[in-house]
């Protein structure tokens, strides 16, 4: 079935459309969750919930704005993004074992092949060292802009210039 009109069914509530997508995008979404939330099981809650959340706002979706799969994709970053900021994930997060600072260690230094879920390493890989700092703070470390200031050791305006201008060329990358 063709994506647009299966995405039409989606808006009006047919649940096999809900059930196609859920299973074309489940595994990227989670993929991108994962990468900010570094926990399976939260990853997968997060992601069923980002579904629901799609489900009961998809008359918000345009196609005259951006793709469906950008659309879905802002809406699991932003529900991540959300997680780690909770109160419930930060004090469940106070007494962790070694083990969990090893994995972060060893993974979150680059861009590495977890973060490659749905293959934008490659396009990221093609930009300027500051972009690819910049870029992997924000969105996928889930660094606000301000955290990415002090990280960077950067003012905030930078941070904010480089992220749009960046973003413009990885957007001139994948659509040539």
């Amino acid at each position: 079935m063709q994506l647009e009109i299966l995405i039409e069914k989606f808006k009006q509530k047919d649940e096999k459309a809900f059930e196609s997508l859920y299973n074309m995008y489940r595994e990227s979404m989670q993929g991108v969750i994962y990468n900010i939330v570094r926990d399976s099981d939260i990853a997968e809650e997060v992601m069923q919930d980002v579904f629901i959340k799609a489900w009961h706002n998809s008359q918000s979706y345009s196609a005259e704005k951006g793709r469906f799969f950008t659309w879905i994709l802002n809406i699991s970053r932003n529900s991540a993004i959300d997680k780690i900021r909770s109160k419930s994930f930060k004090n469940s997060k106070q007494n962790l074992n070694s083990d969990f600072f090893v994995d972060i260690l060893e993974s979150n230094d680059s861009l590495d092949n977890s973060t490659d879920a749905i293959g934008v390493s490659k396009f990221v890989s093609k930009l300027a060292k500051k972009c690819v700092e910049v870029i992997e703070l924000l969105y996928f470390k889930g660094y606000t802009q301000a955290e990415a200031s002090e990280a960077l050791d950067m003012p905030i305006g930078t941070i904010k210039t480089r992220n749009r201008n960046c973003i413009q060329e990885l957007r001139n990358i994948v659509l040539n």
